[in-house]
């Protein structure tokens, strides 16, 4: 049986999301149950990823948080970005099966799959979005730390540290501290 949403709308907080006044309720209700889930079975990461998933739907126009079932949703955002993450793949950590996600939050699997693509197609989501992605795995994606440099395309990671940071502030390449950014560099 999935957790009653909150009735509190003060229970989660948006701190630093930008969420629209008439969402706010609503996007309130999604997270409660996504940070909920992910500190209990994920980790602080897949919350704020789906904190992060959340506040895009809600900006959306129009979102579609605004009508069906807010458990739903964010049962959904947790499996778009656990899909994302391969949060599926025994081989990573933290796993979860797709049967798992739908036991532990009470909803049909083939209805939190359909409501996660609908996620994921509107607002054009795949395996490994740099948006999205934790930071584990964009450390070491293929494509996150491509950059074009007169002219060529060089991986931002051997770039001088003045250039490297002015990517950075462009939004160009991710942002993640040094010894991050070391897993990923070739040695």
């Amino acid at each position: 049986m999935p957790a009653p949403l909150s009735t509190n709308h003060g229970a989660a907080s948006l701190d630093g999301l930008r969420v629209p006044a008439a969402l706010r309720p609503d996007a309130e209700r999604v997270i409660a149950v996504t940070d909920a889930f992910c500190a209990e079975h994920l980790d602080t990461e897949y919350g704020q990823l789906c904190r992060k998933l959340v506040a895009k739907l809600a900006r959306k126009r129009p979102s579609p948080l605004e009508r069906g079932d807010l458990h739903i949703w964010a049962a959904a955002s947790i499996y778009a970005i656990g899909g994302i993450n391969f949060l599926f793949d025994r081989a990573q950590t933290p796993h979860l099966s797709g049967d798992d996600l739908s036991d532990l939050l009470g909803v049909p699997k083939s209805t939190m799959a359909n409501k996660a693509k609908r996620i994921r197609d509107l607002l054009g989501l795949r395996q490994l979005d740099v948006q999205f992605c934790r930071k584990d795995l964009l450390a070491s994606h293929p494509m996150a730390w491509l950059v074009e440099v007169d002219g060529f395309v060089v991986d931002a990671r051997w770039l001088p540290p003045g250039l490297q940071e002015e990517a950075r502030r462009r939004g160009l390449i991710p942002d993640l501290s040094p010894e991050d950014s070391e897993v990923g560099r070739a040695a």
